[in-house]
């Protein structure tokens, strides 16, 4: 009768071992260290969502205390880092023969990998003839000493298994070569995996075999580059930014390599219906095996994760930076102690500089986060020029929890003719007003106004410039949240608790207005304003009418659709591109007073386009009589009867 060897007691181990005996499969559970002492103390307890049951089956300390036969199979249940020791320990011990025959080694048996990643299977191929690889998916916890968590229920684990590296089960080139330590085998292959199989599924494991393991097991790899992620940063819109980036780039790698991916949702044929994941109460839910081995301050099998994208990605002569960057954090934050989840978006956009921040955030998405654990800090930013009642349109019905933000007096400083009608705010006093408002380190910030983002874009570009990197525009602003049912609140309120943010200015790229007239000699300057106001036709606010020489004309309105959200992504390519933005281009961008030019900003961030900020924008540079001043439709081409205004013209020096 087949036993199961299971070498490693710790999440996966325990949770199969347990199953497979419970069912009256044979079963030898390999154990070490605390998880050894437990088995031996009769305390180790597995934990279901029906109750805790104390593990007890034959057990042992390692290969020394295990008399191997030829109906044995082993499964490697260890972390991935340890299996070249694991194998090399096992491989040459003796197996006794039951039928009389001469003694193998245990490299004779068959071997069936428990581990996600590429290396295992084949460091195990390296000296077990044959190895049987899997694509795992258990989202069992250890964390306690003698503690096993296994929260899914009935089905407590979902694998795809077959031979490795590829085939149904039996030889692909005929009969396998014996080598003098390995006598005739009693069992193919097939008959071990068909018997793995019906085990498994004895004991409400889902199970598929398949033909093409290597597939399955890249397509799981790229969905496991995010646990270094998820072992060191918060929740949070960035993170699932970079958990994108980082699956993006395996994918690249796996192309580049020739490896195959397998499309799981067409492929796979079980029924996960019974794969629910339940709440234990007194077991609070863990993260996945990094966030595990980070929380125990364990060995981390980052290297075999996103490591392996490396690896792969070297191996065809390309990079892969992201991931890359992930393991040397990771790494860094085993180093210091950090706990795990512990750091945040900062830190995040730190490790990855070419991440980009969502910009956005639809209606429905931000209500299904407001009634969430971590809500986000809402801040109502009314303005609109010559509407002084900002402050008392949100009296009269906001987003609840929303604190309401005054543009002029706490997104800018006062006024002068240099710095133009809304000067960058003092950075001390951008401080003191985010503490207020409630932002914190840990918690993302949603701005929002009542007229397609126009005045809101102002304190995403602030929060953005001052290092706030979890910061998102409500898409289509307060009427979107009514179309999706938000409720609103009435009066004025308040933060629930003073925010500790720390800013830290300057992570966004400004214009000196120096730099705004060279810029369209190498680059691109937009011009948000409404077109008449471009062209010189009219000036209702500022010193003079017209454009900085150079400069494109871009009005901010074109940013929305008919509805009010800004236009697709590609849509804003298509629309930037023939206004002659490309991909290495440098862009600039300015309005009246530096506040629709962030909604520009914000529309170009969405369309994947950085853009540099004219703080001042034309109410600064009009009122300079130093600077000229350009007219007509389109740069270098005048309104009739009117041109550019030299130096000379306007009093200054040519």
């Amino acid at each position: 009768m087949t036993r199961y060897v299971i070498i490693g007691a710790g999440a996966v181990g325990v949770t199969f071992a347990e199953g497979l005996h419970r069912t009256g499969a044979q079963v030898l559970l390999v154990a070490r260290g605390r998880q050894l002492a437990a088995l031996r103390e009769d305390r180790l307890r597995l934990v279901r969502p029906d109750g805790a049951t104390t593990v007890r089956l034959p057990y042992a300390g390692g290969p020394d205390e295990v008399a191997l036969t030829q109906d044995d199979v082993l499964v490697l249940a260890v972390k991935s880092q340890d299996t070249e020791s694991t194998v090399a320990e096992w491989a040459w011990r003796p197996v006794s023969r039951t039928d009389g025959g001469q003694d193998t080694a245990a490299a004779a048996l068959p071997v069936v990998v428990l581990q996600n990643g590429l290396d295992s299977e084949r460091t195990a191929l390296r000296r077990f003839a044959e190895v049987l690889g899997a694509s795992v998916w258990v989202p069992a916890v250890h964390v306690e000493d003698g503690v096993v968590v296994s929260p899914a229920a009935p089905t407590p684990a979902a694998l795809w298994i077959g031979r490795y590296p590829t085939g149904d089960g039996h030889p692909p080139h005929g009969p396998r070569h014996r080598t003098p330590w390995a006598a005739p085998a009693t069992r193919s292959t097939g008959q071990v995996l068909a018997r793995l199989a019906d085990d498994l599924r004895a004991a409400d494991f889902a199970v598929q075999i398949v033909p093409d393991i290597i597939g399955w097991k890249t397509a799981k790899l790229i969905v496991n580059t995010v646990n270094a992620l998820e072992a060191v940063y918060r929740p949070g819109a960035l993170r699932d930014t970079a958990a994108r980036l980082l699956a993006d780039e395996a994918r690249e790698v796996f192309a580049a390599a020739g490896l195959p991916v397998v499309d799981q949702e067409t492929r796979s044929e079980l029924d996960l219906s019974g794969f629910v994941i339940h709440d234990i109460p007194g077991h609070p839910r863990g993260g996945n095996s990094t966030w595990q081995s980070l929380a125990r301050a364990g060995s981390l099998e980052v290297d075999h994760l996103n490591g392996e994208i490396v690896l792969q990605a070297r191996l065809a002569g390309r990079t892969a930076p992201a991931n890359a960057a992930i393991v040397e954090r990771l790494r860094r934050a085993a180093r210091e102690g950090s706990a795990a989840g512990s750091l945040g978006d900062a830190d995040l956009a730190a490790t990855l500089p070419g991440l980009r921040p969502p910009v956005l955030v639809p209606a429905a998405e931000l209500l299904a986060e407001t009634a969430g654990d971590r809500p986000p800090v809402l801040l109502d930013v009314r303005w609109a020029l010559g509407d002084p009642d900002g402050r008392g349109h949100y009296r009269r019905g906001h987003i609840p929890t929303a604190v309401y933000v005054d543009l002029d007096t706490e997104l800018a400083s006062p006024a002068g003719p240099s710095g133009g009608r809304h000067p960058l705010p003092d950075p001390a006093a951008l401080q003191r007003h985010a503490r207020r408002w409630g932002i914190t380190a840990d918690r993302p910030v949603v701005v929002y106004d009542d007229a397609g983002g126009l005045a809101a874009a102002r304190a995403w570009w602030l929060l953005r410039w001052a290092g706030v990197a979890d910061v998102r525009l409500l898409d289509g602003s307060l009427a979107a949240w009514r179309a999706a049912g938000g409720p609103l609140a009435e009066g004025e309120e308040t933060a629930a608790a003073p925010g500790d943010i720390v800013l830290s200015p300057g992570r966004l790229p400004v214009l000196t207005a120096d730099r705004a007239a060279e810029l369209p000699s190498y680059g691109v300057l937009l011009d948000a304003r409404a077109g008449e106001r471009y062209r010189g036709e009219s000036e209702p606010v500022d010193a003079k009418a017209g454009h900085i020489p150079g400069a494109v004309s871009a009005p901010t309105a074109e940013n929305l659709d008919a509805g009010g959200r800004f236009a697709e992504a590609e849509q804003s390519r298509k629309r930037f591109a023939a206004l002659g933005v490309g991909d290495d281009t440098a862009v600039g961008v300015y309005c009246g007073s530096g506040v629709t030019a962030a909604h520009q900003i914000a529309a170009l961030a969405a369309a994947g386009i950085d853009a540099a900020l004219y703080p001042g924008s034309w109410s600064a540079w009009s009122a300079d009589p130093r600077r000229p001043v350009a007219t007509g439709p389109r740069p270098g081409e005048p309104l009739a009867g009117a041109g550019i205004h030299d130096r000379e013209s306007l009093g200054g020096e040519r």
